[in-house]
């Protein structure tokens, strides 16, 4: 009896049980294949950063005694799809048995059960040994509610698993800090020391240039800076926990062109492909807390963003696939600019946070959410458009966590099944909680006229032109008290700078 065990390009946790013995009639198996480069275009650094990871696993796994088969992008023997090798290797090594951690993405969920189903062998599927919840559990939790709040799920979780808690009152007498988290960077305290190791992949990028593979962005090949295993995410986790958590509270909704990763922890991506476990990452910033190294509303920002939000889409999604993706409740179909993917446009705000996202495939979540996906939303972009965007861009985005932020939250595209309103603003936010605006092309302060901010005359169009939908909204009750008072010819101009700005997106 011979046993295949597949390993995801997001499965990179060499303290899995699995390799707790080795076993000669064991293979493990990793593939780098065009199946999943192809399915969007992806960042350069996001298909380094995988090659490398999973590479590193395997030299890891390998040097443990492990039976380890390692298809690279440029291998003869590599068919380029997931179904297409596993027959090769079943048939090379005589297989008997297939074994693979539960995937966090729908589509490969069920590829690998069709497979496994279609095929003669035995096996199945295990936990990944990852996530607080189970794929349902979000799903019981809300069994009889209306809507799902993530506020309800947090509390849930914080209860049930003892983070920040004293008996069954949240520590400090409150569940969130939201409103100490939300000042705008003043140029101190000082960005922290970028201590990440920088490592050279040229030859890696030249041998996934040479395979074919499409992609965009920079690769910063030679200098490549995030993390490629375990160690050094939890040397990432240690520099942030000492040097960003203390300040992340306070500016952790900042957006500055100062600074592109201020006070935020980047181990997202070491998150997401399982070289750290939510569990140690929590802890370490509970502990610090108990320990008087970082205030109260810093540690609970933070954790509500792994233990919250995090496991909470992941819920949402695993509730709702496959149809999400589907969704478009406002009908927006208009194509994203071509400055999407090169950066240059005179809105200093969009002009930053997506050249930004080019360079470093980052950028933090009120980027995505209140300018990036903001515009996107007022302007009427196809919201599976940029889904696919944000799903190649950023290097942690993965269906699981970007699908639910993006269509749900950013988009509202499910029309109010995750988000409790649209997350759209005017200028007015942007300028507030940044220095973008000052140097700008455009007149912050200005509804109408060609030098009047776009996001301006989109924001009030947005919320005329929905009214039949939005406005029995609770939460959007001062957004039409105030819509209610311009006349006639205020929302005529309105109306007419917002369409002009619709319909010249690419001279923006």
């Amino acid at each position: 009896m011979t046993t295949l065990r597949l390993i995801l390009g997001d499965q990179l946790n060499p303290g899995h049980s699995w390799f707790a013995t080795t076993s000669p009639d064991v293979v493990y198996v990793l593939m780098e294949i065009r199946q999943e480069t192809d399915y969007v275009l992806h960042h350069a650094q996001k298909i380094i950063g995988i090659f490398a990871a999973m590479r590193d696993v395997a030299r890891t796994l390998s040097g443990a005694g492990h039976r380890v088969v390692y298809l690279a992008i440029d291998a003869p023997e590599n068919l380029q799809s997931l179904p297409a090798n596993l027959d090769m290797l079943v048939k090379e090594h005589g297989i008997t048995h297939f074994e693979y951690q539960a995937p966090d993405e729908w589509r490969l969920d069920r590829q690998l059960a069709d497979y496994l189903k279609q095929s003669a062998l035995k096996g199945g599927m295990v936990d990944s040994e990852h996530f607080y919840t189970t794929r349902n559990e979000a799903t019981d939790i809300f069994a009889q509610r209306k809507q799902w709040l993530m506020e309800h799920f947090y509390r849930q979780m914080r209860s049930r698993h003892q983070v920040l808690m004293t008996g069954n009152k949240p520590l400090g007498g409150k569940w969130n800090f939201d409103q100490d988290n939300r000042k705008p960077w003043p140029g101190y305290p000082a960005e922290p020391t970028d201590r990440r190791p920088r490592h050279d992949h040229t030859a890696l990028w030249q041998t996934i240039v040479d395979a074919g593979v499409g992609h965009f962005g920079n690769p910063s090949a030679d200098r490549f800076t995030w993390p490629l295993n375990r160690a050094e995410a939890l040397q990432q986790l240690d520099d942030f926990i000492r040097d960003g958590l203390p300040h992340f509270g306070d500016f952790q909704d900042a957006l500055t062109y100062r600074a592109w990763r201020l006070f935020h922890s980047l181990l997202s991506f070491a998150l997401n492909t399982k070289m750290l476990n939510p569990r140690e990452v929590v802890q370490r910033a509970e502990t610090a807390h108990l320990e008087g190294k970082v205030p109260l509303p810093a540690a609970e920002g933070f954790i509500r963003q792994i233990l919250g939000w995090r496991e909470y889409v992941r819920g949402v999604y695993w509730a709702n696939m496959p149809d999400y993706v589907s969704h478009n409740f406002f009908g927006h179909d208009r194509p994203l600019p071509s400055w999407f993917w090169t950066g240059e446009t005179r809105m200093r705000c969009l002009a930053h946070s997506i050249s930004q996202s080019l360079e470093h495939a980052y950028a933090h979540h009120i980027q995505r959410l209140m300018v990036i996906g903001n515009f996107a939303l007022l302007a009427g972009l196809d919201p599976v458009a940029v889904h696919r965007w944000y799903l190649g861009i950023y290097i942690d985005a993965f269906e699981w966590v970007e699908l639910p932020n993006t269509l749900g939250m950013s988009q509202y595209a499910d029309g109010g099944g995750l988000a409790t309103k649209p997350y759209v603003s005017s200028a007015a936010y942007i300028d507030r909680m940044s220095d973008y605006c000052k140097g700008c092309a455009y007149d912050r302060s200005a509804r109408t006229g060609e030098k009047a901010c776009p996001f301006n005359a989109l924001y009030w169009d947005f919320f005329e032109r929905n009214r039949v939908v939005l406005e029995t909204n609770h939460r959007l009750g001062m957004v039409y008290r105030q819509l209610g008072k311009f006349d006639e010819a205020a929302r005529d101009a309105i109306h007419q700078r917002a369409a002009s700005v619709r319909t010249g997106l690419e001279k923006l």
